[in-house]
Protein backbone atom coordinates (compact mmCIF):
# COMPACT_ATOMS: atom_id res chain seq x y z
CA UNK A 1 0.00 0.00 0.00
CA UNK A 2 1.30 3.37 -1.04
CA UNK A 3 2.55 5.88 1.95
CA UNK A 4 -0.65 7.89 0.68
CA UNK A 5 -3.26 5.40 0.80
CA UNK A 6 -2.26 4.44 4.40
CA UNK A 7 -2.52 7.72 5.76
CA UNK A 8 -5.49 8.55 4.21
CA UNK A 9 -6.75 4.96 5.41
CA UNK A 10 -5.85 5.75 8.78
CA UNK A 11 -7.29 9.15 8.66
CA UNK A 12 -10.44 7.26 7.93
CA UNK A 13 -10.06 5.09 10.42
CA UNK A 14 -9.81 7.41 12.73
CA UNK A 15 -12.87 9.26 11.45
CA UNK A 16 -15.01 6.00 12.11
CA UNK A 17 -13.74 5.33 15.47
CA UNK A 18 -15.21 8.98 16.33
CA UNK A 19 -11.50 10.75 16.85
CA UNK A 20 -10.54 13.66 15.39
CA UNK A 21 -7.27 15.32 14.70
CA UNK A 22 -6.21 18.87 15.80
CA UNK A 23 -6.38 21.76 12.87
CA UNK A 24 -2.91 22.16 13.77
CA UNK A 25 0.00 20.56 15.51
CA UNK A 26 0.15 21.37 18.96
CA UNK A 27 1.17 25.33 19.62
CA UNK A 28 4.13 24.19 21.91
CA UNK A 29 6.62 27.26 20.85
CA UNK A 30 3.21 29.42 22.24
CA UNK A 31 1.95 27.68 25.28
CA UNK A 32 5.93 27.60 26.35
CA UNK A 33 6.34 31.45 26.13
CA UNK A 34 3.12 31.77 27.19
CA UNK A 35 3.99 29.81 30.56
CA UNK A 36 7.22 31.36 30.30
CA UNK A 37 5.95 34.79 30.60
CA UNK A 38 3.61 34.22 33.29
CA UNK A 39 6.55 32.85 35.66
CA UNK A 40 8.31 35.88 34.87
CA UNK A 41 5.92 38.22 36.07
CA UNK A 42 4.73 36.13 38.91
CA UNK A 43 8.45 36.98 39.61
CA UNK A 44 8.41 40.55 39.37
CA UNK A 45 5.19 40.57 42.00
CA UNK A 46 1.51 40.02 42.38
CA UNK A 47 0.78 43.30 40.46
CA UNK A 48 2.88 42.59 37.39
CA UNK A 49 1.59 39.16 37.05
CA UNK A 50 -2.02 40.37 37.93
CA UNK A 51 -0.98 42.62 34.67
CA UNK A 52 0.24 39.84 32.50
CA UNK A 53 -3.03 37.59 33.32
CA UNK A 54 -5.62 40.62 32.69
CA UNK A 55 -3.77 40.94 29.20
CA UNK A 56 -3.74 37.45 28.32
CA UNK A 57 -7.53 36.39 29.87
CA UNK A 58 -9.52 35.02 27.14
CA UNK A 59 -11.64 38.10 26.29
CA UNK A 60 -15.13 35.93 26.10
CA UNK A 61 -14.24 35.55 30.14
CA UNK A 62 -13.12 39.14 30.51
CA UNK A 63 -15.54 39.33 33.58
CA UNK A 64 -14.88 36.17 35.25
CA UNK A 65 -11.10 37.28 36.09
CA UNK A 66 -10.48 36.82 39.43
CA UNK A 67 -7.63 39.19 41.58
CA UNK A 68 -4.65 37.05 42.86
CA UNK A 69 -4.51 39.66 45.91
CA UNK A 70 -1.12 39.62 47.27
CA UNK A 71 -0.18 36.19 45.48
CA UNK A 72 1.59 34.72 42.85
CA UNK A 73 0.95 31.42 40.96
CA UNK A 74 3.79 30.31 38.95
CA UNK A 75 2.87 27.42 36.49
CA UNK A 76 5.30 24.45 35.27
CA UNK A 77 3.71 22.70 32.15
CA UNK A 78 4.19 18.83 31.39
CA UNK A 79 4.60 19.59 27.38
CA UNK A 80 4.26 16.12 26.44
CA UNK A 81 0.79 16.34 28.20
CA UNK A 82 -0.26 19.25 25.58
CA UNK A 83 -3.53 18.24 23.96
CA UNK A 84 -7.00 19.59 22.45
CA UNK A 85 -9.82 19.82 24.91
CA UNK A 86 -12.71 20.84 22.13
CA UNK A 87 -15.01 20.06 24.82
CA UNK A 88 -13.82 22.67 27.54
CA UNK A 89 -16.78 25.04 27.65
CA UNK A 90 -15.85 26.74 31.40
CA UNK A 91 -19.56 27.75 32.99
CA UNK A 92 -21.42 25.99 30.04
CA UNK A 93 -20.16 28.33 27.98
CA UNK A 94 -17.35 27.66 25.23
CA UNK A 95 -14.39 29.75 24.31
CA UNK A 96 -13.75 31.19 21.20
CA UNK A 97 -10.91 29.26 19.57
CA UNK A 98 -8.98 26.27 19.41
CA UNK A 99 -8.66 24.88 23.11
CA UNK A 100 -5.57 22.85 24.74
CA UNK A 101 -5.69 21.46 28.15
CA UNK A 102 -1.79 20.69 29.74
CA UNK A 103 -0.51 19.29 33.00
CA UNK A 104 1.32 21.93 35.43
CA UNK A 105 2.60 21.85 38.57
CA UNK A 106 0.99 24.68 40.32
CA UNK A 107 2.98 26.47 43.09
CA UNK A 108 1.25 29.06 44.82
CA UNK A 109 3.28 32.38 46.61
CA UNK A 110 1.75 34.64 49.39
CA UNK A 111 3.86 37.14 50.57
CA UNK A 112 7.25 35.96 49.14
CA UNK A 113 6.47 32.14 50.74
CA UNK A 114 5.24 29.18 49.48
CA UNK A 115 1.79 28.53 51.03
CA UNK A 116 1.01 25.76 48.24
CA UNK A 117 1.95 22.85 45.48
CA UNK A 118 -0.72 20.94 43.31
CA UNK A 119 -0.57 18.94 40.57
CA UNK A 120 -3.72 19.57 37.68
CA UNK A 121 -4.58 20.88 34.26
CA UNK A 122 -4.50 24.47 32.51
CA UNK A 123 -6.61 25.23 30.04
CA UNK A 124 -5.33 27.60 27.06
CA UNK A 125 -6.63 28.70 24.02
CA UNK A 126 -5.28 29.91 19.95
CA UNK A 127 -7.52 32.95 19.43
CA UNK A 128 -6.43 34.19 16.48
CA UNK A 129 -2.49 34.71 16.09
CA UNK A 130 -1.80 34.47 20.19
CA UNK A 131 -2.28 32.47 23.31
CA UNK A 132 -4.88 33.65 25.87
CA UNK A 133 -5.88 31.56 28.77
CA UNK A 134 -7.90 31.49 32.30
CA UNK A 135 -6.48 33.34 35.09
CA UNK A 136 -6.64 31.23 38.29
CA UNK A 137 -8.64 31.95 41.07
CA UNK A 138 -7.09 30.94 44.41
CA UNK A 139 -9.29 30.07 47.74
CA UNK A 140 -8.85 30.27 50.79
Amino acid sequence: MSPGLRGAGLALAALVAGCSAPAEEPPRRLVEEHFAANNAAARRGPAEQQDFLDRTQHPDFASRACSLGARTVEFDPAMSTLRPDPHFAPGGSPPRGEVWAVGVEVTVRDAGGITGRQIGSQHVVVLGDRLVGFAPCPSG
